[in-house]
């Protein structure tokens, strides 16, 4: 009987492994036993942040940044060692953006979702809204999101996903951070093309979003809230995190405007990996605050 030499069929190819802006992992962390760790996620236009816990010891040790391709996080996460396989200890991902508001808690409603965005917000063909309590600031943040990415988030890790606003870590951090009885101040957190400032007191005062292209339009919005607050550029303390280093053209021209500003540490009562090192400590300060949210 001739023997055929006809080749096997391919295999499907493996997708390949995403490229990544920032990639940092502490020895220690095990992809496969994911049921030891929080898994913390930031998407928004083009980006993706990614952070991991291991819970035991309440120590961060992954660190990593990327571009999104084609197709977004679904599209990464399926060509990355671990982002796409359920079986974590809690899933976190929070979504950036303007489209959100926030209602004191005793003022929502579960089923109220749509309605109380609708005054701030019209909801686009692919998008619904969600919604996240803070307890510690009696507060309920209201926020629209991608429907798809929200139904990847449930498919992919059930129960233990839950989606949120970034805007939601980064309050909880600041009230994590916040010393009692401290003096009501500004806060800065820049993004890629966007950046949150937030007043915060014994109640929060002030929290909002603002599309940025230059240092100059960062300014325009940080002096605009401290006018509009009654804060005043020569006595009242920025705190500062974000996108952004000790030499950039943008912390100088904050600096020629507001006297007091400084870089804020990451979030209190947390450890970190060695490896996250290699970062300045006000970098993904809203990442690692998922972990209060």
């Amino acid at each position: 009987m001739p023997v055929s030499t006809a080749p096997f069929p391919a295999s499907p190819a493996a997708p390949a492994a995403p490229a990544a802006l920032l990639r940092l992992r502490d020895d220690s962390f095990d992809p496969n036993h994911r049921a030891a760790y929080n898994l913390y996620l930031t998407v928004g236009p083009g980006r993706l942040r990614v952070a991991a816990v291991e819970v035991a010891r309440q120590s961060f040790v992954l660190l990593e940044d990327y571009a999104l391709p084609p197709g977004g996080l679904p599209t990464l996460a399926a060509a990355h060692d671990c982002l796409g396989r359920a079986g974590w200890h809690a899933v976190r991902l929070a979504t950036t953006g303007r489209a959100f508001t926030l209602l004191p808690g005793a003022l929502f409603r579960p089923g109220d979702e749509a309605a109380a965005l609708r005054l701030h917000h019209t909801l686009g063909p692919t998008e619904a809204a969600y919604a996240r309590p803070h307890p510690t600031l009696d507060l309920v943040n209201v926020f629209a999101a991608d429907a798809g990415l929200a139904d990847w988030l449930a498919t992919t890790h059930g129960p233990s996903g839950q989606l949120l606003h970034h805007t939601s870590g980064l309050l909880a951090g600041l009230a994590h951070q916040r010393d009692a009885g401290a003096p009501r101040q500004l806060y800065l957190c820049l993004g890629p093309h966007e950046l949150t400032l937030v007043v915060l007191g014994p109640q929060l005062q002030y929290c909002n979003v603002f599309p940025f292209a230059t240092a100059e339009d960062v300014l325009y919005y940080t002096l605009l809230v401290m006018q509009e607050l009654g804060l005043n550029p020569d006595q009242d303390e920025l705190t500062v995190w974000g996108e952004l280093t000790h030499d950039s053209a943008l912390f100088t021209l904050l600096r020629n405007y507001v006297r007091h500003v400084r870089f804020g540490p990451r979030p209190y009562d947390l450890f970190y990996s060695y490896r996250l090192n290699e970062v300045f400590e006000h970098r993904y300060f809203d990442l690692f605050s998922l972990h209060f949210a």
